[in-house]
């Protein structure tokens, strides 16, 4: 079966960027390198690499306890910046471009929303910031309801089974490649920023 990716989308057919909204770990912010690094740096659990992570629910294919797991993420949820939580390639710049058109509007299943705006006053210019909306639901299986909600007919996802959903719901979902999410769905994808740039600029 072929598997659609981001080329076979119509690039003529642009995305407004007031229409579409983002997820934030594993899209905007390398949250999957903030977490190899505590794992190896705090608790001698070294050797993991991106691609090991072929699982949403990462102790199922890394080895690892789930407690552990949970302990890591729930540092890197609470105290993104004193984490050293860094973004994607490419996510700053093209989170400004967007935000010189409409409102960048983000969609986190995190319970709480403070760090992820702690953690973008300091990584994009003030002008910019004013005009992130962060909305913080913390359930990923309800994240469409949400969507529905801001308006938006797009958006951008790392969970496949996020995305899934959304397709379902008639929203126009586009999966962000990453290691955990392939084969796990026939969307349209993205393997970069420079892809969304491309999808709605």
């Amino acid at each position: 079966m072929h598997t659609p990716t981001f080329f076979d989308i119509d690039e003529t057919v642009k995305i407004h960027p007031s229409e579409i909204g983002f997820d934030f770990d594993g899209v905007i912010a390398d949250t999957v390198e903030a977490f190899i690094r505590i794992a190896c740096e705090q608790y001698d659990h070294c050797g993991i690499h991106p691609e090991d992570i072929t699982d949403f629910t990462v102790e199922h294919c890394l080895g690892m306890e789930t407690e552990l797991a949970a302990s890591i993420f729930l540092q890197i949820l609470e105290d993104s910046v004193g984490t050293g939580l860094l973004p994607m390639p490419g996510a700053v710049d093209v989170l400004e471009e967007l935000s010189a058109h409409a409102p960048v509007t983000i969609v986190t299943a995190r319970p709480l929303g403070e760090p992820v705006h702690h953690w973008l006053q300091t990584m994009v210019a003030p002008s910019v910031y004013e005009r992130i909306k962060v909305v913080a639901m913390g359930d990923h299986d309800d994240k469409v309801r949400h969507i529905q909600q801001l308006g938006l007919s797009a958006f951008v996802d790392d969970r496949a089974e996020t995305c899934l959903q959304m397709h379902r719901a008639g929203l126009r979902s586009i999966v962000f490649n990453q290691p955990w999410n392939r084969n796990r769905h026939n969307l349209p994808s993205v393997q970069s920023w420079q892809d969304i740039r491309k999808l709605c600029l």
